[in-house]
């Protein structure tokens, strides 16, 4: 499941209030550094990080998919390794206890229990 992307809820907002700024004066100064150009500026910075993040997020879930697909591979051939020693050997060989199986004479057979009698 692909991980979730991120939005910003103040951005829309941020935007908007620029618009607004801007149709005021274009070089609005009120001074200690807080400018239009400022503003949007951080407006920009604030969507280059978002659009980063995203991106990192889309890599990630890539990455995590190929080591899916490699953990998949990895259990198949087990798998069919185990079969093939067991199809050589017999599922009761040393051989076959050595490549990972329990041996068939050592599996834990269930008990049964016993029928009450009425």
């Amino acid at each position: 499941m692909p991980r979730q992307k991120r939005t910003s809820k103040y951005l829309p907002l941020a935007e908007k209030r620029n618009a607004g700024t801007q149709s005021i004066a274009k070089d609005l100064d009120l001074g200690n550094g807080i400018t239009t150009a400022a503003y949007t500026e951080a407006i920009e910075n604030l969507r280059q990080k978002l659009h980063d993040y995203n991106e990192y997020i889309s890599l990630i879930d890539q990455a995590a998919n190929a080591v899916q697909d490699a953990e998949q591979v990895v259990r198949d051939f087990s798998e069919r390794i185990l079969t093939g020693v067991a199809t050589r050997y017999g599922k009761d060989s040393d051989e076959y206890e050595m490549a990972g199986g329990v041996r068939k004479s050592d599996r834990k057979r269930p008990a049964r229990k016993p029928k009450m009698v009425a």
